[in-house]
Order: C-alpha cells, then sequence, then structure tokens
C-alpha cells in the first residue's frame, strides 16, 4: 500500500519539525520521500496534527499479575465492553482489559508501540504469550531483576563480568528489552516477612545492600551496551519522605559511565516524590526531584500521573502492596516467584477529595512541569497503577492548559490545594512537547530508532488528530481531550487501522527484544555455572526455562554487542 498524508501540521521533535505543514508518504510499512500519488490513497489532513505513533515505554499490560488482576476484579469486566464487529473480537475490562480490549483502545488514541514493564523471569512465557494476542501495537517486556537471587549472589561478590554475562543469558532467552529493578533487596526480604528502607540496608541472606544492586546493574547495563537505561522502581515507594531515598538512588550512579545518555531511569516518580513524616502531612517533593534532573544529565524519569477513578495497583513491589492494603481495605492478593521477584494486586480509587490522593495528582504535574527538557520526562500513568492508560487525553489536556488544571484544582481537597506550588505554574506545553513526552522521548530513551520519528526509513506508524493548532488550545481544552481520545486516523505499518475511533483493521505488531552478543568462551563458561546452580533451586529445568524465538508471533531481534 502506498499512502500520502497532505497539508498536515506535523509535530515530529526528532526531525526538529515543529508544526510545518507538509506531506508525508509512506510506502511498503516505511516512510519514504514521495510516491506517485496518481497511485496512492490520499489523506487529506488539512487543519489536523499528525504525529508519529504513540510509544507508552511503562504499561502494565500483559503476564501473570495482570491476568491475576483480571481474576481478582470480576466487577472490571462489567460496563466497559468491546463489541466484537467484522473486524474485532470482544473484549472486557477497565483498568485491566482482557488483550483484544488493550490493543483496540491504545489504537483509538493514535497508540503504535507500548512495553510491559516488569515480567519475572520464570513467567516470561506467560507475557508473551499474551503480548503475541494483543492486537495493533508493537511490543516488549523487561525482566525483573532487582532481587534475583542470581544478581544478588554475583553482586555481593564482587563478579561484575559473572553477573553481566549471566544477565545477557537471560535477556536474550526470555526476548526480554531492558534490565528492571523493583524494589532492589526489598522484594526479597519480604520473603521473609521484612523490607529495606534505606539505599544501604543489608538484604537478609546475601550481604548485599540497594545501593549495591542499582550500581552493579548499571555497570551491567553499560558493560551489555544495552539500548534502554536500567529501569528503575527504588525502595520506599509510596511512603511519606521517600524523596530523600530517591535522590540518593538517582545520585548513586552519577558518574558511574560515561556514554553521553541517561544511565538511569526512574519510573512513576510520582509515587517516589514525597516529603512529611506521615499520611497527615505528606507535601510534594517533586521540586527537589525536579530540580536533580534539571541539573544531572544522567537521570531520565517518567511521572506515574495519578487520574482520579476506579483502577487496580500492580506492582512486583509486594512490602508496598501490603501496606495499600491495610490502608485501604480492599481485597489483595500476593505472590512469590521463586529466586526471583514476587508481586501484589490491591483494587484502589484515586478520591478528589481525598487529601493523599490530591497530593498525588499535584505531585505528577509538577514533575512534568518542573523538570524543563522534556527529553527526559515521559508521561505515562503507570498503567492502571495511578490511572489506566485511556486516561492519556486527559493527562495532556492538563499539561497544555493551566486552566484544564485549574478546573480540577477547584474540585480537589482544600488542604491539598493549598499545600501545593501548581497553581502557581504557568508552563503550558505545546504540541511539540507533548510529541517529545509521548513519542520522540520514549523511543530515543528506549533506544527504538525507527519509531516516535516521521524520517525518510522509519516505521510508517503514525497518528493525525483532529485538532487545530492555529486555535488556542489552552483556553479550549475539552476539545483537546476529545481529538487525543478518538484519533481522526492511526497508520500502523503504512496500513490505516483505525478512524475516529472505530477500528478498521485488525493487525498484530512486532515484539521487540534485545539479542545481547558477548564472548563465547564466557558465555559457555557463565551457562555451565548457571546449569548447576539451576538445577538446585528451580522447579523448573534450565532446558525448559528459555523462550525459542520461533515462539513469538513476529520477532524484531535488536542485535547488541557487549564488552565481555
Amino acid at each position: 500500500m502506498t499512502l500520502v498524508i497532505k497539508n498536515g501540521f506535523v509535530y515530529d521533535p526528532l526531525n526538529k519539525i515543529d508544526g510545518e505543514v507538509m506531506d508525508i508518504s509512506l510506502a511498503d510499512g516505511k516512510i519514504v520521500e514521495s510516491v506517485n500519488e496518481g497511485e496512492a490513497k490520499v489523506i487529506d489532513a488539512k487543519g489536523m496534527v499528525v504525529m508519529p505513533g504513540g510509544v507508552d515505554m511503562h504499561s502494565h499490560i500483559a503476564g501473570a499479575k495482570v491476568n491475576l488482576g483480571r481474576m481478582l476484579r470480576p466487577e472490571d469486566h462489567q460496563g466497559d465492553e468491546e463489541p466484537k464487529t467484522s473486524n474485532t473480537r470482544c473484549g472486557v475490562g477497565s483498568s485491566v482489559p482482557s488483550t483484544f480490549a488493550t490493543g483496540y483502545r491504545y489504537a483509538r488514541m493514535g497508540y503504535t508501540t507500548v512495553f510491559e514493564p516488569a515480567t519475572p523471569p520464570l513467567k516470561t512465557r506467560h507475557t508473551h504469550e499474551e503480548l503475541d494476542d494483543t492486537p495493533m501495537i508493537d511490543k516488549g517486556c523487561y525482566p525483573l531483576f532487582g532481587n534475583n537471587w542470581f544478581v544478588m549472589d554475583y553482586i555481593a561478590k564482587g563478579e561484575i563480568n559473572k553477573c553481566a554475562a549471566y544477565i545477557s543469558w537471560m535477556i536474550s532467552s526470555l526476548k526480554g528489552y531492558a534490565i528492571k529493578l523493583v524494589n532492589p533487596g526489598g522484594v526479597e526480604a519480604w520473603h521473609w516477612g521484612k523490607n529495606v528502607r534505606d539505599l544501604d540496608d543489608t538484604v537478609p541472606h546475601f550481604g548485599v545492600t540497594p545501593r549495591q544492586i542499582v550500581k552493579g546493574l548499571c555497570r551491567v547495563n553499560g558493560i551489555l551496551n544495552m539500548p534502554h537505561p536500567i529501569h528503575v522502581h527504588p525502595n520506599n515507594l509510596g511512603k511519606p519522605g521517600n524523596y530523600l531515598n530517591t535522590l540518593k538512588t538517582m545520585d548513586c550512579v552519577r558518574g558511574l559511565l560515561d556514554n553521553g545518555r541517561p544511565t538511569i531511569h526512574l519510573t512513576h516518580c510520582q509515587f517516589t516524590s514525597y516529603t512529611g513524616r506521615d499520611w497527615m502531612n505528606l507535601r510534594s517533593g517533586a521540586e527537589e526531584i525536579a530540580d536533580y534532573v534539571n541539573r544531572h544529565s544522567h537521570v531520565s524519569i517518567d511521572t506515574g500521573q495519578v487520574a482520579f477513578g476506579d483502577t487496580t495497583t500492580m506492582t512486583a513491589d509486594g512490602p508496598f502492596q501490603f501496606i495499600l492494603y491495610e490502608l485501604s481495605g480492599n481485597r489483595w492478593v500476593n505472590g512469590d516467584v521463586e529466586n526471583e521477584t514476587g508481586a501484589g494486586i490491591v483494587p484502589y480509587t484515586y478520591k478528589r477529595k481525598n487529601y493523599v490522593n490530591a497530593t498525588q495528582w499535584i505531585i505528577g504535574l509538577e514533575l512534568s512541569l518542573l523538570i524543563k527538557d522534556p527529553w527526559r520526562v515521559v508521561m505515562t500513568t503507570d498503567h492502571p497503577n495511578a490511572g489506566k492508560f485511556t486516561e492519556y487525553p486527559r493527562v495532556i489536556a492538563w499539561l497544555m492548559s493551566r486552566k484544564s488544571r485549574r478546573a480540577t484544582l477547584d474540585r480537589i481537597n482544600g488542604r491539598a490545594r493549598k499545600r501545593n506550588a501548581l497553581e502557581d505554574l504557568d508552563r503550558e506545553y505545546s504540541l511539540g512537547e507533548v510529541a517529545t513526552v509521548t513519542r520522540a522521548a520514549p523511543s530515543r530513551l528506549l533506544g527504538l530508532h525507527a519509531k516516535g520519528s516521521l524520517g525518510v526509513g522509519c516505521d510508517a506508524d503514525i497518528s493525525i488528530y483532529n485538532l487545530d493548532p492555529r486555535t488556542d488550545l489552552s483556553e479550549n481544552y475539552k476539545a483537546v481531550r476529545k481529538a487525543f481520545r478518538r484519533a481522526a486516523y492511526t497508520i500502523k505499518g503504512g496500513e490505516i487501522v483505525s478512524r475516529n475511533g472505530e477500528i478498521l483493521k485488525s493487525v498484530f505488531g512486532q515484539t521487540h527484544w534485545v539479542n545481547s552478543k558477548i564472548s563465547e568462551d564466557i558465555k559457555k563458561s557463565t551457562i555451565s555455572d548457571i546449569h548447576e546452580r539451576f538445577e538446585q533451586s528451580y522447579t523448573v529445568s534450565f532446558n525448559n526455562y528459555g523462550i525459542e524465538e520461533e515462539y513469538l508471533r513476529s520477532s524484531h531481534p535488536i542485535e547488541v554487542k557487549g564488552g565481555l
């Protein structure tokens, strides 16, 4: 198929195009210089916004804990159904939608690439099965390593090269994309009914600290030349005063690697930017976190923006989920994954009139508005933890319109409103900055050079929005919400898959994974060591642990050569 998008206002930050009226040509699933317009389908995008397809680098959409969330909440399946049509299959679910519903809803909003950010290695086969069943999007996943027995043992002994060889084998075997840490050391401590509360606490039975785990895996990431920084959910998430630990976590890897790009990505940073001694005097630490990010180029974050309403929290941070269960009195399920990690799930409702929830909402927006460089702050809701991904249009309106923020501020808890700096922040995102934090920045941080860009040779993943940038979008923020909720066109791989919210064609994207290459001698030696210890520790045999490339519906390996 050849296609030409004509006359649109193009926002393509990776190519420094900011609202220029121009034409985009597509052929064979790629963006090209030109096509024969007489033989091409033409979309007239006059008066509309054209952007690369959205890239969500952190959204819990597939795998064991997501499926547990679906089972825990049958009521979540009602009232938000996807009816079967001639082009789609049926689906259900609001905060934890089924696979088909997930794909269709992302496509309607103009998103074409989504990453599942936390998969237990032992259960990653299940994660890939669900990702393969999710239409409309390219995808990938981040295996969890921050509480892995092999990793902690290697780091405690100072055997960083062995640790790097082990992770190289794991990433390639599991078809994973990035190194993920959740409450490093704390989830292992939770197996014994404990937690770690400081970066320098000792993990029971391993004699290693969270600081050593974070620094060790950052070094491993550099040794393996991974495309994405270590993806870190810090200790003490969701606790008053945790901003100090977040600052220490960012600073502990400062100067560790010198590769000219971020070396640590702090995820859903809203949850780890709290000052105060307890819930009664919880305050925003966004200013302190933003100040650090503004002064140091080795850090990037995503926000984890709260969007009020009912949702389902789920994380490998089992200790925090137990605290949330005690605070909320809601249902709770906990899971431990042998030798590797754990998980907890608790239904939750964010309420505007709740002081803590309102403060959390404020903190996410303050981070987005106070961090000066949009290339290092990615828009997320940590779906579904702080809100559903379908709330992205509302978040975009808050970022673009001070009037929109004020309308919500007028409805939140009065004490929270008095104790914040949000009302005094005049900054409003431009469409170019929106394109950066939802497309260009996550693509660059992930090292996905064919995504988030409309440059020649890039993947023909494009979204077109019925939004005229010549109008006052700050004043007319409801038009912003409406446009980003239902893209006028979503184009995936050069094909029109959605128009004005209607799914026209169901397609299945590729799975991106890192094929980590190291010295064959080191690889053989490491596998021999792993194999022997694996058979002693796991209930699954070594030979059944890895995932064959043929198991994926559509595999897209990224070849990366490490320094071992």
